[in-house]
């Protein structure tokens, strides 16, 4: 691999060539790739690990007595591993694999959520949240007649903090929060957010998704009592994605799905279940893309979390000089403490219209609510364009889509 640890020796065309993707050609033009938010490039070093596995290791885990079986069982338990030390968890076996951050939050909600809430109960979210962490504690709200209460932001796409801490009493039993806006870039303080709520002896879980790729998170910094991120979003394979929770709380809460390996005995008047992490590990996993999480682990840590933090700044920080100068576009989102996102719009022209052109150009950005409509009428938007930004992005991609942008405000001022 070329990447390289000291930032001073950054070199971002090297860390290119480690993506085989960013050398093809879209409509005619050299890919450029800001759609890093919605899913993020894999490395050959990930894509060779996941061929790997298929073509030399390939049999199911935790099941056989047979050679590949073992040598699966092994890889597979040597990337929990990796992610145990990349989170600095207490315990490898806190560290549960899931296809995506989505299905994580659904478990939690559905197993901790079930076993705890009751009605009256109250779950703490926030105004920026994806729809991923609203949908599956509406639903566990509604079974257990719990409420849902959400903390405001401000214009800038600030949490408003000191409302937050208002908003604790005895009947409020949980807090999910999203530590990086996928709409807006904000970089929730979720760490002040935490002691705040273990003040009240109230649990907390973060959606990691956005901020996994581009810092370093430390759980036990974070005292979180729970965690989940994809694996898609930060260099990795679809399909795959880490919970982790605190060893007390994963012990007492019951199975979210049932099935093989995940029991100890089975007979047709009872099941006992094994412990963790194969508790809540149901049927056969997704083997390969989850070792495919160690890979990109293994791929991140050369580089350095604190370089890619850094370098995804001055790319933030560039880009947000060059868009406000565009006439007609508004910043959505303008934080102090942001990630490498920006949504936008421009005046009278449709944020899918902005989409459709800068693909012409061979450059991708997302365009939609970003599965964020609550945030999106706060704003007063049916939606945005948003160009999210990772490692691999150079400066020069940034000018290309700024002048295609300039483009777009000339044809459709016309």
């Amino acid at each position: 691999m070329t990447a390289v640890k000291q930032m001073s020796n950054f070199d971002v065309n090297k860390i290119r060539e480690d993506f085989p993707i960013l050398s093809r050609q879209v409509n005619g033009k050299p890919l450029v790739y800001l759609d890093n938010s919605g899913s993020s490039q894999s490395p050959a070093s990930v894509i060779a690990r996941f061929d790997k596995y298929h073509s030399e290791e390939h049999s199911n885990v935790h099941r056989g007595v047979h050679y590949l079986s073992q040598l699966a069982t092994n890889e597979y338990e040597k990337a929990r591993i990796k992610v145990q030390k990349f989170i600095n968890a207490h315990e490898a076996k806190e560290c549960i694999f899931v296809r995506g951050t989505t299905e994580g939050i659904n478990l939690v909600a559905q197993s901790y959520g079930r076993a705890n809430f009751s009605e009256g109960d109250e779950i703490i979210l926030s105004q920026m949240e994806h729809h991923a962490n609203i949908i599956p504690w509406q639903m566990i709200a509604e079974e257990k007649g719990a409420k849902i209460r959400v903390i405001p932001m401000n214009e800038r796409g600030e949490l408003i903090l000191d409302e937050y801490e208002n908003m604790f009493n005895e009947r409020t039993k949980f807090v999910s929060i999203i530590h990086v806006s996928n709409a807006l870039g904000t970089i929730n303080p979720v760490k002040s957010m935490i002691e705040t709520a273990h003040k009240y002896g109230v649990p907390v879980m973060v959606d990691a998704a956005q901020s996994i790729p581009h810092m370093k998170v430390d759980v036990q910094d974070l005292d979180c009592d729970f965690l989940t991120f994809s694996g898609h979003k930060m260099f990795a394979l679809s399909g795959s994605g880490v919970v982790y929770g605190k060893k007390e709380l994963l012990e007492k809460m019951p199975p979210y799905q049932t099935g093989g390996g995940m029991i100890r005995t089975v007979t047709f008047e009872k099941t006992t279940f094994t412990g963790l992490p194969e508790k809540f590990e149901a049927g056969t996993p997704a083997i390969a893309t989850s070792i495919a999480i160690g890979a990109a682990i293994d791929y991140l840590n050369e580089i350095g979390m604190e370089n890619i933090a850094e370098y995804e700044h001055e790319l933030l920080e560039y880009a947000t000089k060059k868009l406000s100068a565009i006439e007609g576009v508004r910043i959505i989102g303008t934080a102090k403490e942001k990630a490498s996102v920006i949504s936008f719009t421009i005046e009278n022209v449709h944020p899918h219209d902005i989409g459709t052109i800068l693909d012409q150009q061979g450059i991708a950005i997302r365009a939609g609510h970003h599965c964020a409509q609550p945030l999106m009428k706060f704003f007063d938007v049916p939606a945005t364009a948003r160009a999210s930004f990772a490692f691999y992005n150079t400066k020069e991609e940034i000018d290309k889509t700024v002048s295609a942008l300039q483009k777009v405000v000339e044809v459709f001022g016309k």
